[in-house]
């Protein structure tokens, strides 16, 4: 049976196509195309002292982080903000400098464009502390004297330059294998259906379970060995993201959890007599498990209902678990938990799938 499930899907060219170019340049794309830093902010300023210090704060502003600052007139600032051509604006006041050489408190506005949430929020906390050693540094004074009680120092761990591409590199490849493994298996029974070549099936000295599990070994060992390759060359080699951790630890992980998923998919497709059908089900489950995952917003930033509901969620604890293993190095003794919830997921799934699968297959015969 899994020669012959092996036989079909590499017989699919456009399948295979499509399991090559979503494990590479999906994932190198992405992982390099989408960030969460502050990276060609546009700026403007409007120069309302044109002093020594205010030139300064203009120039201080440099790439990767911002584009060079333009410098706009105080009418032209809403109808550009209003276009979206600039997302920080600074309103430098006249007489800014004097004001301060003078031990007044003069106030520069910073507009912010919050549509582009993210950027917003951080980049604000640049452009103050950009503007704040502008002027400490002008005034000849040791930014620790203005903090003379503490000083904060800061280690970084498992990320030591805070890279979001480390991060999105890795969820790229897990979101990857959630989704081709739903497409795969699932496809696979609705193919055997739809084809008429179940009956097939049926007059062979094969149970109902050595049927699910050759689908389940065959599409799930070609997405486990193609997202391996994918963490090695495009992941490590490419993206140059270290793997810190177990690698045989993690093939047990990957398996387990390719185990769940597939026994979901295969319940799914029970449940849905057609492809489109069998779309409109996988689809909602794999954006809404994904969103809720950890994968694109911090647990802890959730609501906690909704943390408690999505750790039962085997993408949560998939994502728990890779990066427990590939950045801090987790051993067998701290992840055993996610393996175990995996494990026990992915059985009842198997179970009400093969159940299904039965009366599925009783109904054809």
């Amino acid at each position: 049976m899994i020669i012959k499930e092996i036989k079909s899907v590499s017989s699919d060219l456009i399948l295979m196509a499509l399991v090559g170019v979503v494990f590479t340049v999906a994932v190198y794309s992405v992982s390099k195309g989408v960030t969460t830093e502050v990276k060609n902010a546009s700026i403007a300023v409007i120069d309302n002292d044109n002093s020594t210090l205010s030139y300064k704060i203009r120039d201080s502003f440099l790439y990767p982080y911002f584009k060079p600052a333009q410098v706009i007139s105080y009418s032209e600032r809403d109808s550009l903000m209003d276009q979206g051509k600039f997302v920080f604006v600074i309103d430098i006041p006249p007489d800014f400098q004097k004001d301060l050489l003078a031990g007044k408190k003069p106030q520069i506005q910073l507009l912010v464009d919050a549509t582009a949430a993210t950027l917003a929020g951080v980049g604000s906390i640049y452009v103050q502390k950009i503007i704040t050693k502008e002027v400490l540094d002008f005034l000849n004074v040791d930014y620790s004297v203005t903090n003379p009680f503490f000083e904060l120092v800061i280690n970084s761990l498992f990320n030591q330059n805070q890279d979001t591409l480390w991060f999105i590199g890795v969820t790229q490849v897990v979101a990857n294998v959630t989704l081709l493994v739903m497409i795969l298996v699932g496809a696979a029974i609705i193919r055997e259906r739809e084809h008429g070549t179940i009956e097939h099936l049926l007059v062979m000295p094969v149970k109902a379970s050595e049927i699910a599990l050759s689908k389940i070994v065959t599409n799930g060992g070609i997405i486990a060995i193609a997202s391996l390759l994918s963490m090695y060359f495009v992941v490590h080699l490419l993206l140059k993201i270290p793997i810190n951790g177990s690698v045989p630890l993690y093939i047990l992980g990957l398996i387990i959890y390719i185990y769940t998923i597939a026994s979901l998919a295969l319940w799914l497709s029970t449940l849905a007599p057609t492809m489109p059908q069998f779309g409109l089900l996988c689809i909602p489950i794999y954006i809404v498990s994904r969103l809720l995952s950890g994968l694109e917003t911090p647990l802890d930033s959730m609501d906690p209902i909704i943390q408690k509901l999505t750790y039962l969620s085997p993408v949560t604890q998939f994502s728990i678990f890779s990066q427990a293993v590939l950045f801090r190095d987790a051993g067998f003794e701290i992840i055993w938990p996610q393996l175990v919830i995996l494990f026990i997921t992915g059985s009842l799934f198997f179970v009400f799938a093969l159940s299904k699968f039965r009366s599925m297959l009783a109904r054809q015969g």
